[in-house]
């Protein structure tokens, strides 16, 4: 009969687990202290796991959770009344784009008549030259 070796096995996926956790906890400290950006990337960069792993951890998920938010500013100041979106706000900036698009429109169709005015010109240019000297320049032109 064989002897059961699973124990060792499974003792070494503990420590590897927890010498893991340990890695983990001292980057999010490290980066806490240094007052680096604290994100899921940077702690698993740090501590070199995997995000994967840093998200299937509740209280390492929870810690760097709290650290981020303890960090984000803390906007007490109400914005000033002409900064605040309100009911009218998506209708303004519809509005504005309606009349960005009307403008833009007025000068294509005006850049259209210069060129077609342009074009224009050219072939009376090109009719009033002699023969020989048209048929020249109607063939490079195509």
């Amino acid at each position: 009969m064989r002897y059961d070796n699973s124990i060792h096995i499974v003792t070494a996926a503990k420590q590897r687990h927890e010498l893991t956790r340990a890695k983990a906890i001292a980057a999010l400290h490290e980066l806490d202290r240094a007052g680096a950006s604290i994100s899921f990337e940077a702690v698993a960069h740090r501590a070199g796991v995997s995000r994967s792993w840093l998200y299937t951890q509740p209280d390492l998920k929870d810690e760097i959770a709290r650290i981020r938010a303890l960090r984000r500013p803390q906007h007490d100041q109400t914005l000033p009344p002409r900064q605040r979106a309100n009911e009218n706000s998506p209708r303004q900036r519809l509005d504005l784009a309606l009349r960005r698009n009307r403008e833009l429109a007025d000068e294509n169709e005006r850049l259209r008549r210069q060129l077609a005015h342009a074009l224009g010109q050219s072939r009376d240019n090109v009719q009033k030259r002699p023969t020989a000297q048209r048929d020249s320049i109607t063939d490079q032109l195509r």
